[in-house]
């Protein structure tokens, strides 16, 4: 994977030197900011990844990442010395993909960095391919179907798209508000509530196939996530 493109962000000059350093020696193209507003105009590149610090001044990581999200689908990882529950629920609500807490381990970094860009391979050629296939299940995004163990789901036009929309963005959290938007649209009459009872619909009608794999996790205080294991 090398000569994929990264961003760093941090208001830390030595950690962002150190880090462009080592990522440049893995074979990947770099490229650094060093505030939430460089990191906005640095996006526009279109990084395969995004490395974010959590505590910078301005405007802080998580702003940062709420913003990013308007545009950008890459994996965001964050950085921080924030280490409570609740500051890395806040960091997977506001749309990152990985919390990371300072000080690291590089090779962790590295690897985790690795496992972010193979799975966004992976999806993407699935997407041209139009299937996108999981463990006993396949979802084919020309036909709009689901197929659990052999056994097509039916599910309908809206079920369906929230499946996908999951499916596509494998463990990024989605609030109810963010599917709603997404799928209803902002201008839709009715609210976020009917996300639940879909997805409730939607794993009733999986189970039944399943064999105790759930696939739309809940993720508490946040929303969901598809999450095959």
């Amino acid at each position: 994977m090398a000569n994929e493109l990264i961003l760093l962000v941090d208001d830390e000059e030595e950690i962002i030197s150190f880090l462009q350093d080592a990522l440049e020696l893995e074979g990947y193209q770099v490229l650094t900011a060093g505030s939430g507003r460089e990191a906005l105009d640095q996006s526009k590149r279109q990084p395969s990844l995004i490395i974010l610090d959590v505590m910078m001044p301005e405007m802080n990581g998580l702003e940062v990442c709420e913003q990013l999200r308007e545009t950008t689908k890459c994996p965001i990882v964050f950085l921080s010395a924030c280490q409570s529950e609740v500051d890395r629920i806040k960091g997977l609500a506001a749309g990152g993909d990985d919390y990371l807490l300072k000080p690291f381990s590089l090779a962790e970094l590295k690897a985790r960095i690795h496992a972010h860009l193979r799975r966004e391979q992976r999806i993407h050629t699935q997407k041209e391919q139009g299937i996108l296939r999981f463990p006993s299940l396949t979802i084919d995004c020309k036909g709009h179907s689901v197929v659990c163990n052999e056994h097509n789901t039916a599910l309908t036009n809206k079920e369906y798209l929230i499946v996908e929309l999951l499916a596509m963005h494998q463990g990024q959290v989605f609030s109810r508000e963010q599917i709603y938007e997404k799928l209803w649209g902002f201008e839709a009459e009715g609210d976020d509530s009917t996300i639940t009872e879909h997805i409730k619909k939607i794993r009733a009608k999986l189970a039944a196939y399943a064999q105790d794999r759930t696939y739309i996790q809940t993720v508490w205080g946040i929303g969901y996530k598809w999450d095959p294991k």
